[in-house]
């Protein structure tokens, strides 16, 4: 029995590998997941781009490694009913960066489907989709708390951002969207939000102050397992910071809140504290320090905007969560 195949075998490109060939189960059966690739802009990959798939099991068996004719690849994996089950699976197109998604977890009843997004090499932003007027149709909140935050017209020092820190931007836009999705047990982080420290923002971090009530309603989360409590250690990364909390929804991509409560403003009467938003890549403590933390300390990078996105994106397909957009695109 072959590993893995597509439904409909390739009648183009070129096998780089066979299938390996595996035992069968003592009680053979198999399951379906579709692989669906898109590009930047979010959109099918074009049909005359071949497909390098590559797929191995919870063994680390290679079952499967061949171009393919996209979007859309139905492949057929054996079902063992264990640890065996957890696939790997990567999408590579030349000129493109890959992308992969790992467990996607098969079944012989329920069709599985994974959606993955491949960058182009040296992509850039476009933001034709997320002009300020976008901004203020699309994301009223996000209009309404930038207005707030700029000294001129908030038009103005967005078209700014726009054009002197693109990554800038990207930033602050997955980040708004991202607090935008995530509901705690009243509304939304980006609900608390009364302004966002333009001069602080980051490629990979934003600031702001936010109604301190968000403190509390993130600890409820918490209590509710919809957030970790970030060590002490954690802290020393967050000059200033007096508590840390990370979403858990996602294998990737999470958003971790670092509030520094001694830094607090009163705004239209309410009290707030400064509040310090990212996204880790990874989910595992260990992973994000050993994979994160310290090279990025080693070399002086920081997280990139490009690659929140995709992560993000493919982490909420994944979930069936409403569809991750920021307006912008990556083409």
């Amino acid at each position: 029995m072959p590993g893995a195949k597509p439904a409909t075998e390739p009648s183009a490109g070129k096998r780089l590998a066979a299938p390996l060939v595996i035992q069968p189960a003592v009680n053979p059966a198999t399951g379906f997941v579709t692989v669906n690739v898109f590009n930047g802009a979010r959109q099918p990959m074009a049909q005359d781009k071949q497909i390098l798939l590559t797929v191995h099991d919870g063994a680390q068996n290679q079952l499967y490694r061949d171009y393919v004719a996209g979007p859309s690849i139905k492949l057929e994996l054996p079902f063992h009913n264990n640890f065996a089950d957890n696939y790997s699976i990567v999408a590579f197109v030349d000129g493109y960066l890959q992308a992969g998604f790992q467990p996607v977890v098969i079944g012989p009843s329920i069709p599985g489907q994974l959606d993955l997004m491949l960058l182009p090499k040296n992509g850039s932003f476009h933001f034709a989709g997320a002009r300020w007027a976008d901004i203020l149709s699309k994301k009223p909140l996000v209009a309404q708390v930038f207005a707030a935050s700029a000294s001129g017209a908030p038009g103005d020092a967005y078209a700014d951002l726009m054009e002197t820190h693109p990554d800038r931007l990207a930033c602050l836009l997955n980040l708004t969207t991202a607090m935008q999705q995530i509901l705690l047990p009243q509304g939304s982080v980006l609900d608390y939000f009364k302004t966002f420290d333009l001069p602080a923002l980051a490629p990979d971090r934003i600031f702001g102050f936010a109604d301190a009530r968000l403190v509390d309603q993130v600890k409820l989360a918490a209590q509710q397992g919809e957030f970790d409590t970030q060590p002490s250690i954690d802290l020393n990364l967050h000059p200033g910071a007096t508590s840390s909390y990370k979403q858990n929804q996602f294998g990737e991509a999470n958003v971790q809140l670092t509030f520094h409560g001694g830094k607090r403003e009163t705004i239209d009467g309410v009290d707030c504290v400064y509040v310090e938003p990212d996204v880790d890549y990874y989910k595992d403590p260990a992973a994000h320090l050993l994979l994160e933390v310290i090279p990025h300390g080693l070399t002086g990078m920081v997280s990139d905007p490009r690659v929140v996105y995709v992560l993000r994106w493919i982490a909420g397909r994944h979930a069936g969560v409403p569809e991750f957009d920021p307006l912008y695109t990556i083409e």
